[in-house]
């Protein structure tokens, strides 16, 4: 199609802001290179921890209209970084955000009661349909979702990676609902993650500087998160350090969910640009074309 940038990158998330935690910087990096980028948010985020005061009666047990602010934040977010495609998977208001509870291990898991509507109880190949056409529409050559996991358990990252999961194989077979478009196979699928070493070289410089409260319980030598990667098991880091401004500035942009004293920017601060200019991913489909170090530089590499 010569009306698309000859290399496209899809990215599938579940919730407003959760794409510019995680590759914000990449987004932006690839945006001012000209390859196109695409964002599929699965969920309006109803159910998101509200930070600002002010708008605590957007909560779902308030007045509501949490999504719809979301909804403006993140418009508000792409545009830092420059991102002029971006859907919410089956159309706005399609799914619900599942919400979540903390297991006493520490990770995520599902509320005890979940709306009927959730992305969690989602039928797996509707909502798969709905992302192979976009899949078939944009024809990216690498899309990025998260792992199986979902980095830390939440009920709708997992739901995303097996929507996104199961999207690309169907969006690849000729005769599955032709109606949505021509077949497109994706040649590379990556999870994106963090690097365990830079995590832990973070921490250090926190903890050093008298940080304790920033990803407070982690200890620099001790156990991380499942969200965290052991180095030797990724496959890519993208340098977008000269573009970490604008993912700064779109962080700040999703104002209900991300704070300016918080976590996020006190890392930021203390570690300074490669703590969110440099991300990290784990390859799931395709070959990958590897620098020096062992690890690639872009994630269009050997396409």
């Amino acid at each position: 199609m010569p009306d698309l940038p000859a290399q496209r990158m899809l990215l599938v998330h579940a919730h407003p802001d959760d794409e510019t935690i995680g590759q914000g910087a990449t987004m932006a990096r690839y945006v001012a290179e000209g390859r196109g980028v695409t964002l599929v948010t699965c969920t309006g985020g109803e159910m998101g921890e509200i930070l600002v005061p002010e708008l605590e009666h957007l909560a779902d047990d308030q007045q509501g209209g949490l999504a719809e602010h979301r909804r403006g934040e993140l418009e508000a977010a792409m545009k830092e970084l420059g991102v002029t495609d971006h859907r919410y998977l089956g159309g706005f208001g399609t799914y619900r955000d599942s919400g979540m509870q903390w297991h006493p291990d520490g990770h995520a898991i599902p509320a005890d009661d979940v709306h009927a509507n959730a992305f969690w109880n989602a039928d797996l190949t509707e909502a798969a349909a709905h992302l192979v056409a976009v899949i078939r529409e944009v024809r990216p050559q690498v899309l990025v979702t998260y792992d199986d996991f979902g980095g830390y358990g939440h009920p709708d990252h997992i739901q995303a990676h097996r929507v996104a999961t199961y999207a690309v194989s169907l969006a690849a077979v000729p005769s599955f609902r032709p109606d949505l478009g021509e077949a497109w196979d994706v040649a590379k699928v990556y999870w994106g993650t963090m690097s365990e070493s830079r995590m832990r070289a973070g921490l250090r410089l926190l903890r050093d500087a008298g940080d304790t409260t920033t990803f407070e319980g982690m200890d620099p030598d001790g156990p991380l998160p499942p969200i965290v990667t052991p180095d030797e098991l990724l496959t890519a880091e993208i340098d977008a350090i000269a573009h970490v401004d604008r993912k700064m500035d779109a962080m700040r942009a999703h104002a209900t969910q991300i704070t300016t004293d918080g976590p996020f920017f006190a890392l930021s601060n203390n570690v300074g640009d490669t703590a969110w200019g440099i991300e990290s991913f784990r390859i799931a489909k395709g070959t990958p074309a590897p620098g020096p170090d062992g690890l690639e530089t872009d994630l269009f590499a050997g396409l």
